[in-house]
């Protein structure tokens, strides 16, 4: 029997690329309709007004204007109040 592994396949380097997720814009930048504001995985920042989730939970905005980040306190299932971030596009004048 060998006393080594023979010349297979390593098993190292399997590792996934990274998916550049979060903030794309900051507060009060101005975008226009249809720009990525910020990417996430689940609904960690939610919706506001004038903007809406992609099918991966990318917030984007759907009219031009400025960005807004806020927070409200927001029920959860139980009943618990949790302070949550809200992500909106206040329109230009």
């Amino acid at each position: 029997m060998a006393h080594k592994a023979s010349q297979g396949a390593t098993k190292l380097g399997r590792d996934s690329q990274a998916k550049r997720l979060g903030l794309k814009r900051g507060n009060n930048q101005v975008v226009k309709a249809g720009q990525i504001i910020l990417r996430q995985r689940g609904s960690k920042y939610f919706l506001g007004k004038n903007v809406a989730f992609g099918k991966d939970f990318t917030i984007f905005a759907k009219k031009e204007g400025k960005i807004r980040f806020y927070q409200k306190k927001k029920k959860n299932f139980y009943g618990k109040s949790k302070l949550k971030t809200f992500v909106e596009v206040v329109p230009l004048k």
